[in-house]
């Protein structure tokens, strides 16, 4: 069992990897401790190619002065050589007597630090504060132990479930405070996902901005559907190149965005593309900003997602957060990685997005 200074500094990990970019690797923190408890040195993952934080924080000692005392990490070290060697050793061979670590690294490659410190003679305490820790890096270990992205889909909504008026008219159902929330929120992913169906009836221009301001990340515009982006499309004025995906199969277009390094999808596709993530089990998050109007009509926020009977409803944990006068709903499925239906029997996603 951790002991109160473990605890501590390993709330002090937790800020100090928060520091590093989001990126491609975790961000990941480090505390070391002497015998009695006292703070040593100190280390946080600053991006791809810099040193692992355990090796930072070692970095900060005179040789020998790790020896005997404690690392606290909210990541298992790594047990794989890349651009790095593998913090595993690294701490073992510094002499480091115990660590206390909050989350298991579930990479098929890096992971495994643990039994090789073990293997080492160091005693290992894993589980310390393991919901802030995964909380931090969420996305990052959806991609470790899925194989493809994090995905959040969003949408805006009436009081009734309704997305769009019966015309088709959508903008704007919720107010300024929601609106520069889905930009600050676009601004943290990778990438944002529309069908065809929604560029052509919307001309969204998939920047994530502060009024009219571009913010410092913007989110690589991917847009769904086999209809061509006409030439005068404001994506097409967007910081980044637009990926166009003119297949319909989900998998393949995460595998896809995977492959080019991607790892946070931010979905605003309309209520057929959202419906679609859902069906398929893809959607990690749902962002829904629900507006005090009512609509009524038939533009339903979402279509069908696989669900016949009230036994197989997607079971959500939600967190409510106000928004001037809208409510933001944000959930998590109970069950991400549940296995999903053949994408072939889905509908033209390219059609009817608004």
């Amino acid at each position: 069992m951790a002991t109160t200074a473990e605890r501590d500094a390993m709330t002090r990990a937790i800020a100090l990897a928060a520091r590093g970019p989001r990126g491609v690797n975790p961000q990941v923190g480090t505390v070391i401790l002497s015998a009695d408890g006292a703070t040593l040195a100190e280390g946080w993952h600053r991006g791809a190619g810099t040193p692992h934080a355990e090796v930072d924080a070692l970095a900060k000692l005179a040789p020998g002065a790790a020896r005997g005392a404690t690392a606290v990490v909210t990541l298992e070290p790594c047990n794989h050589t890349g651009r790095t060697g593998p913090c595993a050793q690294a701490l073992s061979e510094a002499g480091i007597a115990r660590v206390v670590y909050a989350l298991s690294d579930p990479g098929r490659d890096s992971g495994g630090g643990a039994e090789r410190l073990r293997a080492a003679g160091v005693d290992v305490e894993a589980g310390e504060q393991s919901a802030a820790a995964e909380e931090l890096i969420r996305d990052w270990l959806v991609a470790q132990r899925l194989g493809r992205p994090h995905v959040t889909v969003k949408w805006a909504q009436s009081l009734d479930g309704r997305a769009a008026a019966d015309d088709g008219t959508s903008r704007w159902i919720t107010g300024s405070p929601a609106r520069a929330d889905v930009h600050r929120r676009r601004a943290a992913a990778d990438a944002i996902v529309v069908g065809t169906g929604t560029l052509l009836t919307d001309d969204p221009a998939l920047t994530a901005r502060d009024g009219e301001v571009l913010l410092p990340h913007q989110p690589i515009p991917v847009v769904v559907g086999a209809r061509p982006i006409p030439a005068d499309a404001a994506v097409l004025r967007h910081p980044h190149p637009v990926i166009a995906h003119a297949d319909h199969d989900l998998d393949a277009l995460l595998g896809d965005l995977r492959d080019r390094g991607i790892q946070r999808v931010f979905v605003e596709g309309g209520p057929t593309l959202a419906s679609a993530f859902l069906a398929a089990g893809l959607a990690d998050e749902v962002l829904a900003y629900i507006a005090p109007v009512l609509l009524g009509g038939s533009r339903l926020v979402l279509t069908d997602i696989g669900v016949g009977t009230i036994d197989a409803a997607r079971r959500l944990v939600v967190e409510w957060l106000p928004l001037g006068d809208d409510l933001l709903a944000i959930a998590r499925l109970t069950a991400t990685a549940q296995e999903h239906e053949d994408h072939s029997e889905h509908e033209d996603l390219s059609e009817g997005e608004h």
